[in-house]
């Protein structure tokens, strides 16, 4: 199977599916904000807040199930290993579900401790735990729809993966309008609506794989599908990527929590402008899926010429595009917040950091991009030593800005943050060619 050159529109043809699928993804924090945002408690908004970056964090510390699986498809698709490729989903899908089984057992004890942990006034922790209690269902098919999602964009089937997502975001946000404005069931209609909606994306997904199965010619074989000594290689392999999810999430819920401890107010407009970065962050994630394809699929082939022109086609589509959601947030932003919250308070703390936020999207282009090129490289060691020296310069910019400067010195700390991402990862960029193309005559 010859692949298709590298061009701007090969990337655009990856990376546009993505960017439309994956921006319902913030779009339903947007969505659920909004709705909830209609009731007078500002509390509500930082329960819904706190509850997703719960899920965040939970969820997609196991995202490894996504990135592994997108880059070995990727190789595997580079390789024309047809056998590979259903082996890999399938491992993946049983990795995510049994976790996702582990997560729900252990929900009695996981939900006081996380929401403990995000602090916040007692009303906000109130909220957030009924949101929990009903979202923590979806635990197994969220994960295994993980799976599903990184094994066909690792094939450069961008749009049956945009196809899944549409239908499990557009469920979501629409069980949310249902179940909180029209049943009137708050805070816990929004979590119902993320544990129907992940059910119906796995039932779609789970169909369209078995599609492409029969496309492809092939069978399941249950013996090597079950083989211990795979199971453990493919754990400990996405052992490196599991703690530089942790690691990112951490981030995220630590700035969530620094916010917590603020004031509703504050967290609930930190929450209001993290839907914005939310948004421009996952369509940028577009461009990483579209070099995580084709830089997975150049080292299957043995094509370095393919690898370093996806590479640089893909950065300039990714730094441009970031470029643009910056203005588009400065310009929009204050329209924006009218229309998520008629609370006056939260609005007039909204604008007030409005400027930073706008910037994120500028700075976190390269490094979303860098998680594309190292997921198709299965560089994960890389990955993980980076992320935990950029986390940890995040801290400390946390502690000395924020304890200078408040919440605009949290703000200021997460743009930093990004920052360190994109200068840590260039730095072994170089040190991954020359690995991953050293047998190539």
């Amino acid at each position: 199977m010859s692949l298709p050159p590298v061009s701007h529109a090969a990337v655009l043809r990856i990376a546009v599916p993505i960017m439309l699928s994956n921006v319902t993804e913030p779009l339903i924090g947007v969505v659920n904000t909004a709705v909830v945002g209609q009731l007078p408690q500002a509390a509500l908004i930082g329960g819904v807040a706190v509850g997703g970056m719960i899920f965040a964090f939970l969820f997609w510390g196991f995202g490894f199930l996504r990135l592994s699986t997108s880059g070995l498809s990727a190789q595997a698709t580079g390789a024309s290993d047809h056998a590979a490729l259903g082996l890999i989903v399938g491992r993946s899908l049983i990795i995510g579900i049994v976790v996702g089984l582990s997560l729900l057992l252990l929900s009695p004890w996981l939900g006081p401790l996380a929401i403990g942990l995000m602090g916040g006034s007692t009303d906000v922790q109130a909220a957030a735990q009924s949101y929990f209690n009903w979202r923590i269902f979806s635990a197994p098919a969220a994960l295994a729809n993980f799976a599903l999602l990184g094994w066909f964009v690792g094939q450069s089937r961008a749009k049956t993966a945009f196809v899944v997502q549409v239908v499990l975001n557009l469920t979501n946000m629409f069980m949310s309008i249902l179940l909180v404005l029209y049943f009137n069931r708050s805070i816990a209609g929004v979590g119902c609506a993320a544990l129907a909606a992940e059910y119906v994306g796995l039932g779609f997904g789970l169909l369209l794989a078995t599609l492409r199965f029969r496309q492809l010619g092939q069978a399941i074989n249950w013996a090597r599908l079950l083989d211990a000594t795979a199971f453990r290689r493919l754990i400990a392999t996405n052992a490196d990527i599991m703690v530089r999810t942790l690691c990112l999430l951490f981030a995220f819920a630590w700035f969530i929590s620094r916010g917590a401890r603020a004031g509703d107010t504050v967290v609930a407009a930190n929450a209001l402008l993290m839907n914005f970065f939310e948004v421009a962050a996952y369509s940028l994630d577009g461009f990483a899926y579209a070099a995580e394809a084709m830089v997975g699929q150049s080292i299957g082939a043995k094509d370095q010429p393919r690898y370093v022109k996806s590479i640089r086609l893909s950065s300039q589509w990714a730094i441009g595009y970031g470029a643009l959601a910056s203005v588009i947030i400065w310009l929009a932003g204050p329209a924006l917040i009218d229309l998520m919250t008629i609370n006056p308070e939260v609005r007039e703390t909204a604008r007030q950091y409005l400027w930073l936020a706008s910037i994120t999207p500028l700075l976190g282009a390269a490094c979303f991009l860098y998680d594309g090129i190292f997921t198709g490289a299965l560089a994960t060691r890389d990955m993980r030593n980076m992320m935990v020296v950029s986390l940890a310069i995040y801290l400390a910019a946390s502690f000395l800005l924020g304890s200078a400067f408040g919440n605009t010195g949290q703000w200021l700390a997460l743009n930093i943050f990004l920052a360190a991402r994109s200068l840590t990862f260039a730095s072994r960029l170089p040190s991954i060619k020359a690995r991953v193309f050293a047998h190539t005559a």
